[in-house]
């Protein structure tokens, strides 16, 4: 029996920060509030200060967070109807109106929105159905240091897991048609945000890619293919490593050797979750973060988070890097609340910053590329002597949905730093509860992409069960 639920992303901007101009370069370092932006970069000299501020004693212009862009503090009057013209631009709502695999959905609707903190906007976000498998796919991955990383991860690690759920029979399929030059099976059926980006150009290297690891999944000969929860967490770290090694490898186009450095040195944080049925799972890389809206038999409203933030504030983490860390720098793999003094979250795909040897990146970056107009830079934070320091490696979170599910949420950081989990759930349920009673049939009416749609209420399947079975257990 499935319950159903509701999903959302929401995607929040942040506070600005100041920039630092070396040469013609601008670096990014945190003013206002330092301790939500992701990266610090040190000073190279001396800057000017535009109003008079100051930064831990180094004069700077005001930006924005991860831009180049020079701004000036102004105001415009904004109506109620503009405001709500901006807050709406990005919005997006499905109805999920098909049976997956011949299985009703237990996801009802989804939607999502996204508030650009920065020009181009480095947050993305997947919804995609399984074809060979069963299952809905949903993710929000959060870009840091430009948006290449994140756009790279949003177009390819839906695929990973999806060619790791295949049967060694599906596979055997997939393999045959490359080798006999035959179109492909169907993998996934997106649902595309109008908005949305893709990198047509290199797909052709990223399908060789995967098409490896789909070799090598044959080769462990597994009937039934991966558990979820294998597929989650090989697919994170397998595609975090093909990030690294295509821009090892010699690549003769020249676009896309400068794609692959730029999403190699930028970098991104990962919450997604993939549902079929009841099974709900959610694999976390970051500081992103999912939770539950839960009614309770008595009507009561609770939160029941499926993640835990990979940040210094987690104890968990900590010592993981502890462990993973001589004990002489224990002192200094974490400083400032930061990785090694400059990124917040403790686990990312790419900043190869952070995973590579000195010498590894010296030797990357010297094969002529045009680092300046790529907005590359090569910086080694202060003790930087056992890399890797940074991992892609998930945290998955397995949760049997109950008919008091009733929404789920994956959200950036952006919202997290402004709203709890509990203002989150009333937030929702509140919109919920107006939803029913303005617009009580909006739950029946399908919605195209790109148009806005309320949230449409979660309604329990008929006859779903009423007790408690176990919620959650996670594994790392």
């Amino acid at each position: 029996m499935s319950s159903t639920v509701s999903y959302w992303i929401f995607n929040s901007a942040r506070n600005s920060i100041a920039t630092l101009q070396g040469g013609q370069r601008l670096y990014s370092r945190y003013a206002s509030n330092r301790i939500k932006s992701k990266w610090r970069l040190f000073p190279q000299g001396p800057v000017t200060l535009k109003n008079n501020a100051s930064c831990g004693g180094i004069a700077l212009q005001k930006a924005y967070r991860h831009t180049s862009t020079e701004e000036d503090d102004f105001h415009l009057p904004l109506s109620p109807e503009q405001v709500n013209e901006v807050l709406r631009a990005g919005e997006s709502a499905h109805k999920i109106l098909d049976l997956v695999s011949g299985v009703p959905s237990s996801v009802l609707r989804f939607e999502s929105n996204q508030l650009a903190a920065n020009f181009p906007v480095e947050d993305r976000g997947g919804v995609a159905a399984c074809l060979q498998t069963n299952g809905l796919m949903f993710g929000v991955f959060d870009g840091h240091g430009g948006h290449a990383c994140a756009q790279a991860v949003s177009e390819r690690l839906f695929y990973y897991v999806a060619v790791s759920l295949m049967s060694q029979q599906t596979l055997e399929q997939m393999e045959g048609a490359m080798e006999s030059m035959k179109p492909l099976l169907p993998i996934l059926q997106w649902l595309k945000h109008p908005g949305d980006s893709i990198y047509k150009d290199v797909t052709s290297v990223h399908l060789d890619h995967l098409r490896v690891y789909w070799q090598e999944l044959l080769n462990l000969h597994m009937e039934m293919g991966l558990n979820i929860e294998e597929a989650l967490m090989y697919s994170f770290q397998r595609l975090d490593s093909d990030i690294s090694l295509e821009i090892q490898a010699a690549l003769e186009d020249e676009m896309t050797r400068n794609l692959s450095l730029q999403v190699a040195f930028s970098g991104a944080t990962a919450c997604m979750a993939h549902v079929d049925g009841v099974h709900l799972h959610v694999a976390n890389a970051g500081d992103c973060r999912a939770i539950l809206g839960v009614q309770e038999d008595n009507g009561m409203w609770s939160c029941l988070p499926l993640t835990r933030d990979h940040n210094a504030w987690n104890p968990t983490e900590l010592s993981r890097l502890t462990r993973e860390h001589p004990e002489s720098e224990h002192r200094t793999v974490i400083m400032d609340n930061r990785l090694l003094g400059v990124l917040m979250p403790c686990r990312a795909f790419g900043d190869v910053q952070l995973k590579w040897s000195k010498e590894l990146q010296r030797s990357v970056l010297e094969r002529g590329f045009d680092t300046e107009a790529l907005n590359i830079y090569q910086f080694t934070p202060p003790n930087y002597y056992t890399p890797p320091y940074l991992t892609a490696r998930p945290e998955v979170t397995y949760h049997r949905l109950r008919p008091q599910d009733k929404f789920l949420v994956l959200a950036s950081d952006g919202l997290w730093d402004v709203l709890g989990n509990e203002d989150v759930v009333r937030l929702v349920v509140e919109h919920l509860a107006e939803v029913c009673r303005h617009k009580p049939d909006l739950a029946q009416r399908p919605c195209q992409p790109g148009t806005h749609a309320e949230p449409a209420a979660a309604e329990e399947s008929p006859g779903a069960p009423r007790h408690r079975p176990k919620r959650s257990h996670t594994s790392d």
